[in-house]
Formats: C-alpha cells, sequence, structure tokens
C-alpha cells in the first residue's frame, strides 16, 4: 500500500467552493481510479488556505502511471485547479513493516 500526501494552497475566500469541487472529483474521477483504496481531505487549523489530500493506491505504479498518465488526471485537475494559491506539492509513503 502506497500513501499519497498532497499539500495544497487554495486562494483565501476560496476554501468552500474548492472543498465543494474536491468532493466531485475525489467521488467521480479519483475514488474509480484503477488501485484506490481511500481518501480523507483535511485542512490546517492554522491556515484556512493550506488542505492535505492523503490518497491510498494499491501500488506506487497505480498513481503514477494507471492515474497520472491516464485521461483521468486531466479530469481530476480541471475540478481544482483553478482554486491553486501555488502549485501542490506531492510525496509517496508506505507503512513500515513489522519487525
Amino acid at each position: 500500500m502506497i500513501y499519497e500526501h498532497t499539500q495544497i494552497w487554495v486562494q483565501a475566500g476560496q476554501q468552500q467552493a474548492f472543498e465543494a469541487a474536491a468532493r466531485q472529483g475525489l467521488e467521480t474521477v479519483i475514488a474509480r481510479s484503477k488501485g484506490y483504496i481511500a481518501h480523507e481531505l483535511i485542512h490546517d487549523v492554522h491556515d484556512p488556505c493550506h488542505y492535505l489530500l492523503r490518497i491510498e493506491w494499491q501500488t506506487l505504479e497505480n498513481h503514477l502511471v494507471d492515474f497520472r498518465q491516464s485521461p483521468a488526471f486531466p479530469q481530476w485537475r480541471a475540478f481544482i485547479s483553478d482554486f491553486f494559491q501555488q502549485p501542490p506539492q506531492t510525496a509517496h509513503y508506505c507503512p513500515l513493516t513489522a519487525a
């Protein structure tokens, strides 16, 4: 399992519209993608324009190849990119294995 963590900064005053658009895109595009497991969108309690999107994928390839190189990626970005204050930052994480 892979955890995609994407930090997103949205334009001030656009938070509610961003949240609605993100929810719609997550449900109609991301959740239907190959290898998708779950997602969570949370906001920073100290900066109302800063969000963290966490998506669980079965494999890294599911995110980087199956999703990012498919028509679904521009469809997803069309929901949210107009709200960006700056480009999002993404990192990938995997769970530690038991010793």
